[in-house]
C-alpha cells in the first residue's frame, strides 16, 4: 500500500484502554476475565489496526503476548497440590487484573477533573444582552462513541467484504487523494441530512486501498466537526450524520 496511506492515531491511549473498552461492551467482569475471549476480541482489533497500517506502538504487541502467555497457563493440566498450597495459588490473570483496576481508577479520576474543566470553561460573567437577535449555532457533539468503536466496526466491514478477487489476477493500482474521498463522502452526507447514513454503507468498493482512504476520510470529517457518527448500542450500526460545519 502507498506511503500516504499510513496513518497515526493520538486517539489511541494505550493497551490497557483497549482491553478496558472490550470489557465494557462485552459487559465483562474485570474480577473474572475469561482470558480466551477477551485475548481473540483484543487480538481482532490489533489484526484491524494491520489492515490500516496504523504504527501500531510496541505496547500492544507486548499485551498481546501477555495475554498469549496467561491463555497458555490457563490451559495447563492443573497438577495436584495439597491444600495449603492451593490456597496461595496464584492466578495467572491477578497481575493483568490488578493493572487494569488501578488504570480504571485513573481514567475515571481524569474523566471527572475534565467534567469539572469543561463546567468551569461554561462560567461567563459580561453584561446583560438580548439574545433572540443573535444567531446562536448549536454546538456539534461528536456521539459517544470511541476510535475503538469505529476500528471494531471497521474490523466487521473487512470481515464481510473478504476481498473477492481471484487469486491470480493483475493489480491496477489507484491512488485515491484522501481530500478527494473527504469531498465524496461529505457530499452524500449531505445529499441525507434528513436521514443517516449507514457506516457500512461508505465502504462501496472492494479494493482494500479504498476501503481504508474512506475510513481515514471519515476519522478526518469527525476531527473537523463536518460530520458526526453515532451509535445507539454495543454492536449496532454506526451512522454518520451532517454536522453543517463546512471548512
Amino acid at each position: 500500500m502507498n506511503q500516504a496511506y499510513q496513518v497515526k492515531l493520538d486517539t489511541f491511549e494505550g493497551p490497557l484502554d483497549l482491553l478496558l473498552h472490550l470489557i465494557n461492551q462485552y459487559e465483562i467482569d474485570i474480577y473474572d476475565i475469561p482470558v480466551a475471549q477477551i485475548t481473540e476480541q483484543y487480538m481482532n482489533y490489533i489484526h484491524a489496526m494491520q489492515h490500516l497500517e496504523l504504527n501500531i506502538a510496541s505496547e500492544y504487541l507486548v499485551m498481546a503476548a501477555t495475554l498469549l502467555a496467561i491463555k497458555s497457563q490457563m490451559l495447563l493440566p492443573k497438577q495436584e497440590i495439597d491444600e495449603i498450597e492451593e490456597e496461595y495459588a496464584e492466578d495467572p490473570r491477578e497481575e493483568l487484573m490488578q493493572r487494569l483496576i488501578e488504570y480504571r481508577k485513573f481514567k475515571e479520576a481524569a474523566e471527572a477533573f475534565k467534567e469539572k474543566e469543561l463546567e468551569a470553561q461554561q462560567t461567563y460573567t459580561r453584561p446583560p444582552v438580548i439574545f433572540e437577535s443573535l444567531g446562536i449555532k448549536k454546538t456539534v457533539v461528536q456521539g459517544d462513541i470511541s476510535i475503538y468503536d469505529m476500528i471494531g466496526a471497521l474490523g466487521r466491514v473487512l470481515e464481510r467484504k473478504k476481498w473477492k478477487e481471484p487469486l491470480d489476477t493483475r493489480i491496477h493500482k489507484a491512488e485515491i487523494p484522501i481530500e478527494e474521498r473527504m469531498d465524496e463522502v461529505l457530499e452524500v452526507v449531505k445529499r441525507n441530512q434528513r436521514k443517516a447514513i449507514a457506516f457500512d454503507d461508505l465502504f462501496t468498493y472492494r479494493t482494500k486501498s479504498f476501503v481504508v482512504v474512506t475510513f481515514m476520510a471519515i476519522l478526518e470529517l469527525m476531527k473537523t466537526n463536518q460530520v458526526t457518527c453515532r451509535q445507539t448500542k454495543h454492536f449496532d450500526t454506526i451512522y454518520v450524520y451532517y454536522s453543517g460545519d463546512d471548512r
